[in-house]
């Protein structure tokens, strides 16, 4: 089925919330595959991920914008299909001159691509830190859960743990540019380890991701002290010390998170 070359009415304001996430060129190329080829298998083939996740994508893309994107036939000669609904090309329409207006922003602004990453994300996330993705690990062949090990300009190694289908669809491979964020609440920070002060190398403690820096600022609290640590190689981690800390402005400190915890995205 041809995509209109016209919207049919104005773009619904739903629709632009489903182009402001981080996966979203993935998605968007996947229903683009769609659009052309009126099937979900194929389209997965064609964005070479699953066709679990071709579906996972099509229904984020859907919840984003509020609206139906594919329609879904079964059955039949053929035995059934997909095909794009109206608001599916709205969308499609929108992505493409967002992409023009982007690349054409970027075109007059010298070395503006370094800095999309301060430009592509709202979220009430504070801590955001650019990442390079290392390597993907998994503890087993049909495990729906893969490790990612990520390398901050400081050095250190952190892992997040995120669905199969989440790293296909982002296409996360070692030497990518991330941004990896977590939230502040999700965050302990504590004196390091005796014996482990400087925080050389130190990445996982247990369960857990580290993160090594230099108290900068403490904001005391009833029940909890806010703790923002300047991270070697540059940037900030805010997290939560118990109430008193005890912590000082200038000495080393770890941030603490699990896993689960840490949430991957792209450069808008």
């Amino acid at each position: 089925m041809p995509r209109r070359q016209t919207l049919a009415s104005p773009p619904l304001p739903a629709l632009s919330q489903a182009l402001s996430d981080p996966a979203v060129d993935k998605r968007v190329e996947l229903l683009r595959c769609v659009a052309r080829g009126g099937s979900i298998s194929q389209a997965a083939r064609e964005t070479g991920i699953s066709y679990k996740a071709a579906w996972q994508a099509i229904d984020t893309l859907s919840n984003l914008s509020g609206r139906t994107l594919v329609d879904r036939t079964v059955g039949g000669a053929g035995g059934g299909g997909a095909q794009i609904t109206e608001h599916g090309e709205q969308l499609l329409l929108m992505a493409d001159a967002l992409a023009q207006a982007r690349a054409q922003v970027i075109q007059r602004l010298s070395g503006a691509a370094s800095l999309t990453h301060a430009l592509g994300l709202r979220t009430s996330m504070r801590n955001q830190l650019p990442c390079v993705v290392d390597g993907l690990d998994a503890s087993a062949e049909d495990d729906p859960a893969v490790g990612v090990r990520l390398r901050t300009a400081g050095g250190a190694v952190l892992t997040a743990s995120v669905t199969r289908e989440s790293a296909d669809l982002l296409g996360l491979v070692p030497g990518l540019s991330v941004l990896v964020m977590c939230k502040a609440m999700a965050v302990t920070v504590r004196r390091p380890a005796e014996g482990q002060r400087s925080g050389d190398g130190v990445g996982r403690s247990g369960e857990r991701c580290v993160l090594c820096g230099e108290v900068d600022r403490i904001a005391p609290g009833a029940v909890r002290d806010e703790v923002v640590l300047a991270l070697p190689g540059g940037g900030h981690w805010v997290g939560f010390a118990d109430h008193p800390s005890q912590l000082v402005a200038g000495e080393v400190a770890w941030a603490l998170m699990a896993p689960t915890a840490m949430v991957i995205g792209l450069a808008g």
